[in-house]
């Protein structure tokens, strides 16, 4: 399975940034994040703006429920990053997946 278009998925041992986007689509960023746990990394979704929040969350609770499905929990700890961009820097939501 690809990554959605929305997503951004650099390779990375253990931990995966996921920038996500306002018009991602949370069933599909889902598949990732869950395809990221069963693949014992660590999934971190980086959001700007309340557009991209609302898709991460959205994206969690979803996850969740797929990876329930093998006896898995979810656990999200939110936090702050700050990304430089053309703008300078601006700070970020970060999503924390963590399987239980």
């Amino acid at each position: 399975m690809g990554s959605p278009e929305n997503v951004l998925v650099p390779p990375a041992p253990e931990e995966q940034i996921l920038r996500v986007t306002s018009a991602a689509n949370p069933n599909e960023l889902a598949a990732v994040i869950s395809h990221a746990i069963y693949d014992n990394h660590k999934p971190v979704l980086r959001a700007i703006g309340a557009g991209a929040v609302n898709q991460a969350i959205k994206a969690c609770v979803i996850a969740r429920g797929y990876v329930a499905t093998r006896g898995i929990d979810l656990v999200v700890r939110p936090g702050f990053a700050n990304v430089t961009g053309e703008n300078g820097e601006i700070s970020a939501i970060t999503l924390l997946v963590i399987p239980m």
